[in-house]
């Protein structure tokens, strides 16, 4: 098999959205490029990869690394000036692997070079290697975080900036950032996900005659790769012929103000935040208006470039599910025409029927799949379907996809955490006494507006959480929690490790370290004269990530007054400071007759609240076998991954009523377990969720064993940015 020859574009089952948004960036580069959410095997690879066959090739500067355009060359390029001819190559699609380093990305300095001969070599990276093609990052959400302030600034600037050790070098990166993303492994940070014009949604379909078109696809491409992209080589070179004349016709197709206006309006009723997303319905509404073959954007437009646009830009929360529902958007689109009135004769809207082709990739009637079957492929991994593969046009609004997950609906209206109890009696009387928790022995789903005690979550977790972090520098998982040796960071000290790269140079000490040898060395004039013994490596301390596992008492001493609306909205503040601090989480709970993981660890925080909602209260009170599963789960992830040090929550009321073993004294099992929690090394935070009159203090026992600071549910939240600062 030839691991030359892609997967054609034109033969990639379904997924119309994916391969419009596609080729409008194609079209018009100002958009901004396209973010692809989807389950694993959905062909997302696959498909971006297979656009880069059908870009237009590019003329660039002879000679130069930076691929400068010979009509308009950068007067600040690192190669410059430029005096060579020009050549054409074809367009580039560069990937970003998850595990690259800083200097792959921005490029790096000769280090030798600079040290011994003075001069200031410089080393093209990724950025410069994608300016004027494709920047593709797959599993984008991933990406460490300094990686990501670095990709920030060229997308936001169209340049790379290299500023260290007293070099300035600076130059054009301009190129369409494609990145693909599982939800499931955790949501992309908000700056990033704003950078992203486009937002499709990609699902494998569930019907069984698409299925069985995408793996017979996949297999004859895989038996032979020349033959099968020659088979499709018609319906891709047609393709790629639109997208040139598009962008042959994109700077002539008119914007009236009217359709300015109408995309506005639809931008103020969805409240989105900033004024990125009228920019960039703007700039796909005309490269749509271009791609149909049209000569002035009409509703239709705007249409379809507010359906790609909007979903990833409504999230109010971390919490909060991307999409766009198709009912809102057209009432949105009602409104905007009863607000603009009478359409003016003289202005021409130019939404009537395309001049040109339909669909971004439907071949010639004679192409593969011409008879009704679904037109795309599958991705490298797996097979993979499409949303439709009934043949109707993607940028048609009558053949719109079925619309995306809406925003995940708020938590139930439920009092605060303040709140007090109908009849406040003590945690003692009540809980003294085992039928007591009798009666609470009953499974009790926590669902959004269901038995889960409302108003807290809602309303608790969206006030600011105090910081927990694990004592001691870890070896620096990507996050913002804890001390930690990172890559990047303040310099704290010099080492005598050698650098691996020239960022990690300690300078000031390098020179200390060979200036004692200079004249045996024989230096007779200015200049330094260097070994590889000599040089220092800078410690740097930033912050680290952690996983933070969360152990919940969900017993009926917690559910008998009414706990666990306090104590949900706790967890949900805390799980979004997760978020935010780039954590992994896991959720352990504890009732009834023993415990569950609930949610192995995870870097998808979302998945954490849906779990959360759905936890079940009741029954007895088995602590120890609570602190037990955690430390197990503890063990089994310190295997996969040891540079991430945990952090237990612990959140209960400390009343142990269920022993490890028969006859056996539950509280002292209770200890026992919070010490072996302590004898591994592992940090945990103990919440204390006694509320009343009498208090046992049953909790600042285990916390004692476990060595573990103890907080009430009031001390987890704080009431402002300063308070949180300092906490």
């Amino acid at each position: 098999m030839s691991s030359g020859t892609a997967f054609p574009f034109s033969a990639v089952v379904g997924h119309d959205d994916l391969r419009l948004a596609l080729v409008l960036n194609a079209v018009h580069p100002g958009v901004g490029g396209v973010l692809v959410r989807g389950e694993k095997g959905t062909a997302k690879s696959t498909a971006v990869r297979a656009l880069a066959a059908l870009l237009p090739p590019v003329e660039v500067v002879a000679g130069c690394r930076f691929g400068c355009d010979p009509a308009a060359p950068d007067p600040s390029c690192p190669d410059a000036p430029h005096t060579a001819g020009s050549t054409t190559r074809p367009a580039r699609l560069v990937e970003l692997p998850v595990g690259t380093t800083e200097d792959r990305l921005v490029g790096s300095l000769d280090l030798e070079k600079a040290l011994s001969a003075g001069t200031r070599a410089y080393q093209p990276g990724l950025l410069a290697e994608a300016h004027r093609g494709v920047l593709y990052v797959d599993e984008v959400n991933l990406l460490h975080d300094h990686l990501v302030d670095l990709l920030l600034d060229a997308a936001a600037m169209g340049r790379a900036h290299v500023e260290r050790d007293g070099v300035s070098v600076s130059h054009a990166a301009r190129f369409l950032l494609v990145g693909t993303m599982n939800p499931e492994e955790g949501e992309l940070r908000p700056q990033l996900l704003d950078r992203f014009g486009l937002t499709v949604e990609v699902k494998a379909a569930r019907e069984v005659d698409t299925r069985v078109e995408v793996v017979r696809r996949r297999m004859a491409f895989e038996a032979d790769p020349a033959g099968f992209a020659g088979t499709w080589a018609a319906a891709d070179a047609e393709v790629a012929a639109r997208i040139v004349a598009a962008r042959d016709r994109v700077d002539a197709v008119r914007l009236s103000d009217r359709e300015l206006r109408r995309i506005a309006f639809v931008c103020a009723r969805f409240d989105v935040d900033g004024m990125r997303a009228d920019l960039v319905i703007a700039r796909t509404a005309v490269a749509h208006a271009a791609w149909r073959g049209g000569d002035a954007v009409g509703e239709d437009d705007v249409r379809v470039a507010a359906r790609l646009a909007l979903p990833h830009r409504r999230r109010r929360d971390p919490f909060d599910e991307p999409g766009i529902d198709e009912k809102d958007l057209e009432e949105a689109l009602r409104d905007a025409e009863e607000d603009l009135g009478p359409e003016d004769p003289d202005d021409d809207p130019g939404g009537g029927e395309p001049d040109g082709p339909d669909d971004p990739t439907d071949g010639p009637d004679d192409a593969p799949g011409a008879d009704g079957g679904p037109d795309a492929g599958a991705d490298a991994d797996g097979p993979d379907a499409g949303a439709d593969a009934d043949g109707r046009d993607a940028d048609r609004p009558d053949s719109a996809p079925a619309p995306p997950r809406g925003a995940a609906e708020p938590g139930p209206d439920q009092p605060g955490p303040g709140a007090t109890d109908p009849a406040p009696r003590s945690d003692a009387a009540e809980d003294s006494a085992d039928p007591v928790e009798a009666p609470q022995d009953r499974p009790e789903v926590m669902g959004a507006g269901s038995a889960m005690p409302a108003g807290a979550p809602a309303r608790l977790s969206r006030v600011a959480a105090r910081r927990f972090t694990v004592p001691g520098v870890g070896d620096g998982a990507p996050g913002r929690r804890s001390r930690a040796r990172t890559d990047t960071g303040r310099v704290v000290r010099p080492s005598d490790a050698t650098p691996r790269r020239a960022a990690d140079l300690h300078l000031p000490a390098t020179i200390a370290a060979a200036a004692p040898f200079q004249r045996e060395r024989g230096r007779r004039g200015p200049g330094l004269l260097l070994q590889r013994a000599d040089l220092r490596a800078a410690l740097r301390e930033g912050r680290e990530g952690n996983l933070v596992l969360f152990v919940v008492d969900a017993s009926g001493s917690m559910a008998a007054r009414k706990r666990m609306a306090t104590v949900s909205g706790a967890v949900l503040a805390l799980l979004r400071d997760a978020y935010q601090r780039r954590d992994k989480v896991g959720l352990v709970t504890f009732r009834s007759a023993g415990a569950e993981l609930v949610l192995p660890p995870t870097t998808s925080v979302p998945t954490a609240q849906v779990r959360m909602a759905a936890m079940r209260t009741g029954g007895r009170t088995p602590l120890a076998d609570g602190l037990l599963l955690a430390r197990r789960t503890l063990a089994a992830e310190r295997v996969r991954d040891p540079r991430r040090r945990p952090l237990v929550v612990l959140l209960t009321d400390g009343r142990a009523t269920v022993a490890t073993r028969p006859g056996g004294d539950p509280v002292a099992d209770a200890r026992r377990a919070a010490g072996l929690l302590a004898a591994d090394g592992v940090h945990t935070v103990v919440v204390d969720c006694e509320s009343g009159f009498v208090k046992l203090g049953l909790a600042g026992q285990v916390a004692a064993a476990a060595g573990a600071p103890v907080v009430t549910v009031d001390e987890l939240t704080v009431a402002d940015l300063t308070a949180a600062a300092s906490a």
